[in-house]
């Protein structure tokens, strides 16, 4: 709870993961993928509530075994590559109801630590906006990204007409790093979006914003925990 506010912190994790099997229940250095972002929101001193949303036979017991509360099995229909990652959590707001603020959790985040969630929620507070969400520095700069016409010409992402060509000189930018997304559960109902132009920003730190898609990625974290 924050200012008398519950929280809802709902992980969501499906089966078939098709760049790696079993992805979210597959042991990342001694424990399951899971558990490392079921045991960071357990130490959250704001988060009340602590659910899966989950198809999969195999994760919602894995998640149990760690201490999560499974409420409800997510429908197949709400399971599918095509799904949006919004629906389960509104679907899980359906389900479970009785909350002010909503967090939502990935899996595949497991570097993220319990005072990242903390302070994405405090942010969320201080600012008086009704979502924060976690983001990370990039040394990718759209700023001097390219795409290529069909006949393999480069044409730049963005205007450059005012731009300096000095790497240093150039605005930093960010991106979502899939760690932390909270809002007020009325307004999410509404707006159906973590993401509007209302959001604002927690910055984590590169070394917490590992997300896991392939077994480089799995390698990667492993060696980070090590």
């Amino acid at each position: 709870m924050i200012n008398d506010k519950k929280v809802l912190a709902v992980i969501t994790a499906r089966g078939g993961s098709k760049g790696v099997p079993g992805k979210n229940i597959k042991n990342l250095a001694e424990k399951p993928l899971i558990a490392w972002t079921i045991e960071e929101a357990q130490r959250s001193q704001y988060i009340d509530r602590l659910i899966l949303s989950s198809e999969d036979r195999e994760i919602i017991e894995t998640a149990k075994k760690y201490g999560c509360d499974v409420p409800f099995v997510r429908p197949d229909e709400l399971a599918q590559d095509t799904t949006r990652g919004i629906e389960p959590i509104l679907h899980a707001l359906q389900e479970v109801e009785g909350y002010d603020y909503v967090v939502l959790l990935q899996p595949t985040s497991p570097l993220r630590i319990a005072e990242d969630i903390d302070r994405t929620i405090e942010i969320m507070i201080e600012e008086s906006a009704p979502a924060c969400v976690s983001v990370t520095e990039t040394q990718e700069s759209p700023y001097w990204m390219y795409r290529i016409e069909d006949n393999q010409q480069l044409q730049p992402l963005l205007s450059q007409s005012d731009l300096s060509k000095r790497r240093q000189d150039l605005p930093s930018v960010f991106v979502l790093n899939g760690a932390v997304y909270v809002a007020e559960v009325e307004w999410l109902k509404n707006t159906k979006s973590f993401l509007t132009d209302l959001t604002v920003a927690y910055k984590m730190p590169k070394e917490r914003s590992y997300d896991i898609d392939t077994e480089m990625d799995f390698k990667a974290c492993e060696w980070m925990l090590g």
